[in-house]
């Protein structure tokens, strides 16, 4: 195509960063689960190749909220294409959790509505539902409720959720599923939380 009239070869390559620009017509539905470490950070690894792109992303966090991790301050800074939004009243039962089980429940679904918000904006290429299958397991939400906010997605949207125990159902209708596996931890040699790398 380097024989093209200068005019010509210039609006076919601007026609082609378009095209690879543009948000894909069809989403999909991701999942990332299993024991081991990653699933957030595999999906916050597609919150910063879709910013690259101009898409505009959201992510819900159903478990986190009330303790600082790193994401609360670099998210902010891929604005506006990245919203996030910490729902949740921290993890459930362990640590310093000073909540009811009720607390945790309500934030939850509040996090429901908010997820279902945010897909039926249209407004997001990507929406992300962080730890949303361990508020499951934890019975802060039901199976109804990640059903019914995968049925609300709009067609062009990319549903990414994380967690681990996501149940059969949500399975068999993604369209990517991982399974993080655990080899090795350094919890178990009693090395704690390593800030930017953990948290």
């Amino acid at each position: 195509m380097y024989w093209t009239a200068g005019s010509t070869f210039i609006a076919i390559r601007k026609e082609i960063v378009r095209l690879e620009t543009a948000p894909s017509e069809e989403g999909i539905v991701v999942v990332y689960t299993g024991k081991g470490k990653g699933k957030t950070t595999a999906a916050l690894g597609i919150v910063l190749r879709a910013v690259g792109h101009g898409h505009k992303v959201g992510m819900i966090q159903f478990i986190k909220g009330e303790w600082y991790y790193g994401e609360l301050t670099s998210s902010k800074r891929l604005e506006p294409e990245f919203e996030m939004i910490a729902a949740g009243k921290g993890f459930v039962g362990i640590l310093d959790d000073d909540h009811s089980i009720e607390d945790h429940r309500s934030a939850a679904q509040k996090a429901v509505s908010i997820a279902k918000e945010k897909l039926t904006s249209g407004n997001y290429d990507i929406v992300i539902l962080d730890e949303i299958h361990y508020a499951l397991n934890l019975k802060l939400i039901t199976l109804a409720d990640i059903l019914d906010i995968m049925r609300s997605r709009p067609t062009k949207t990319t549903l990414v959720m994380t967690g681990n125990y996501a149940p059969k159902e949500v399975l068999e209708i993604a369209d990517l599923v991982t399974e993080m596996k655990e080899i090795k931890h350094p919890y178990h040699r009693g090395i704690k939380a390593k800030k930017g790398v953990d948290y």
